[in-house]
């Protein structure tokens, strides 16, 4: 018997809440406390990916500036230096993708400032050129073995991860530096 349009809503419900919180947990705590210390010394935080995963990093930006933290995403119209007391965090789940692995090399190149890879491949290129990597294992376009399989189109688990991840990263640093939510609303566009 063929599900009803809500049964089939239920269940796909279901399987992206499992894999989203599988794939939450099999993140390395030890690597996300380490970002989080890094986001918060840096004097600015720069971000670079392509795609979804761009639109997903852009979301943490923001997110990120509410709490008063200086964030940029590379390419923006107003886009300011890059510094050695910056941080670039580097969104790539393969690894590969051109613009990132080239921005991040230019950045260690001319800046030399510290560069996080937030992927699944631990094995990319990328790994000659960052400090470090924090690693959400999900399935990218390499089909690695030791990734999580995921029944969604493409790596809409690796963008929705990172998104969480971000957040996720976001309400900790706000219990951590003890931010009164109310006032963070300083931070927020008011222009809208």
């Amino acid at each position: 018997m063929e599900k009803t349009f809500s049964e089939a809503y239920r269940d796909t419900c279901q399987a992206v809440e499992d894999e989203l919180s599988r794939t939450l947990h099999s993140i390395d705590p030890t690597s996300l406390e380490r970002l989080k210390d890094d986001i918060l010394a840096a004097d600015q935080v720069f971000f670079i990916g392509v795609g979804r995963v761009m639109l997903s990093l852009q979301a943490v930006c923001k997110r990120l500036a509410h709490l008063g933290i200086k964030t940029h995403y590379v390419g923006e119209i107003t886009e300011p230096h890059l510094n050695p007391s910056d941080l670039l965090i580097v969104g790539s789940g393969s690894g590969g993708s051109l613009f990132p692995l080239g921005i991040a090399k230019k950045a260690r190149e001319s800046v030399d400032c510290k560069i996080i890879h937030i992927g699944s491949n631990p094995n990319s290129q990328m790994k000659e050129i960052c400090d470090y990597m924090v690693r959400i294992p999900v399935r990218t376009k390499n089909y690695l073995q030791d990734e999580i399989d995921s029944i969604q189109p493409m790596t809409s688990l690796f963008e929705q991860s990172l998104l969480l991840v971000g957040d996720i990263l976001a309400k900790m640093i706000i219990e951590e530096k003890q931010l009164d939510m109310k006032e963070l609303w300083q931070y927020h566009a008011n222009m809208e």
